[in-house]
């Protein structure tokens, strides 16, 4: 009985090795990890053009902390063109107060390749909803809606940053 045990316990930490050495071959690019394989080519390392608005400082904040930063005169420029629609006019009068708005962020980023090739620019148009309730008091109505548009403008750079992996990928 103990030599079956112990042929069994072999068996088992021989194939936990084999297993282990075929994994060790694999490699993979995360798309979420930051630092992947993909997220440190020198093409991702974007020089980023100044915000013209809280929404593009997020994206741009967002984009920065997920590709990269390059300080360089060569390095890509990125820009990003963001603006906001709300869902419901915030200064509509309804009977109930605790309504649902939504707002979206749409924003336009716009790559210049600026090492002398002739490469064409690329554009990558995004856009992100988020929602909030408004309690008809105008110190909360206005934080709640300033809170989302900040989610709204993160997921709109993770959007970006999405379809920018994706296009160097090609």
């Amino acid at each position: 009985m103990s030599l079956s045990n112990r042929l069994r316990g072999t068996l088992l930490a021989a194939a936990l090795l084999g297993g282990a050495s075929l994994l060790g071959g694999c490699s993979f690019a995360p798309v979420y990890g930051g630092s992947g394989a993909l997220a440190s080519q020198p093409m991702l390392n974007f020089a980023y053009a100044k915000p013209n608005s809280r929404l593009e400082q997020v994206i741009y904040q967002e984009l920065a902390l997920r590709l990269g930063k390059a300080d360089t005169d060569t390095a890509p420029l990125a820009t990003v063109s963001a603006y906001s629609i709300a869902g419901d006019a915030m200064l509509a009068v309804t009977t109930d107060p605790r309504k649902a708005v939504e707002v979206t962020v749409t924003a336009v980023l716009t790559i210049k390749v600026r090492d002398g090739s002739n490469t064409p620019d690329i554009t990558i148009t995004r856009r992100a909803t988020a929602s909030y309730t408004r309690a008809g008091q105008i110190l909360t109505d206005n934080a709640a809606a300033t809170e989302a548009l900040e989610r709204a403008a993160i997921s709109t750079g993770e959007a970006l940053r999405l379809a920018v992996l994706a296009n160097a990928s090609r």
